[in-house]
């Protein structure tokens, strides 16, 4: 097991203005999870004047976070190369456990949440405010792969003392019910386990539409953050029309959104 101090929240940084709202969720989360905070830049093909301009921005950051928030770890993180293929680098080599990234960016690093073992945290710019991540607000459908959403959801009960709803899917085929009841009863031994506060819904929605539900739920409701799973499939429909992902970002507002990969199995946040 990982030593969980080595553990990191990465903050993927772009040299934008909107750097700045993201370091903050990033210290937010650190304090939460007791984490070190990695200020992290992805160059991309750019070149050594590049590199130069990235290292002394996030050195600034670095500075002015060592001055204001002292007590807090922090780090600074500079590859060069795609971000996709760098996922298992930052997960194996750097010890990333969660990415902090501008929601305006989802589509330019797609490719990364559908290979990342470490959640995505999407984060929209336009708001001010700093989330307190107490209300936390997730949907339940028929994958096994909810269990990871269960585990995020219990992160945040137990280092924040964050409330949980989850709004779980109704499906007319009996296997699919009988997924979705196993996994909503999975997730609410594991919230009883930590005596975490929990509300657990039935919703109207079946498994393709629930995450929209829960969405207006959370929206409704002002939640803190919204978990939700990534898909598992990528049709040709999806790519013409848009992934669920997509829309859901875009319909958030200014509640963060937690993607995770369904397609890989997520690394374990330490204690």
């Amino acid at each position: 097991m990982k030593d969980p101090k080595e553990q990191k929240i990465i903050v993927l940084t772009e040299l934008l203005d909107s750097d700045i709202n993201n370091i903050l969720h990033g210290v937010k989360l650190a304090g939460i999870f007791q984490k070190e905070l990695c200020l992290f830049h992805c160059l991309g093909r750019d070149n050594k004047s590049n590199f130069l301009r990235a290292d002394d921005a996030l050195l600034g950051y670095k500075n002015i976070l060592n001055k204001d928030v002292p007590l807090l770890q922090a780090s600074t993180l500079i590859l060069n190369g795609e971000l996709e293929k760098l996922m298992d680098e930052l997960t194996d080599d750097h010890e990333a456990i969660l990415m902090v990234v501008s929601a305006k960016s989802y589509k330019k690093h797609a490719k990364a949440v559908r290979e990342s073992s470490i959640p995505f945290l999407f984060i929209n710019n336009q708001s001010p405010n700093i989330s307190s991540y107490k209300k936390v607000i997730a949907p339940i459908d028929l994958r096994r792969e909810n269990s990871d959403v269960s585990l995020w959801c219990s992160y945040f009960g137990r280092f924040n003392k964050s409330e949980i709803t989850a709004i779980a899917a109704t499906d007319r085929d009996k296997d699919n019910i009988k997924s979705i009841t196993k996994n909503v009863i999975s997730l609410k031994k594991l919230l009883e386990k930590f005596q975490i506060s929990h509300k657990i819904f039935k919703g109207d929605k079946s498994s393709l539409g629930v995450q929209y539900e829960a969405l207006d739920y959370a929206l409704n409701m002002k939640s803190d953050i919204y978990i939700t799973l990534g898909s598992s499939l990528i049709t040709p429909i999806d790519k013409l029309i848009g992934l669920p992902e997509t829309k859901i970002l875009k319909r958030a507002g200014e509640i963060p959104v937690l993607i995770i990969n369904p397609r890989k199995d997520m690394y374990i946040l330490c204690d």
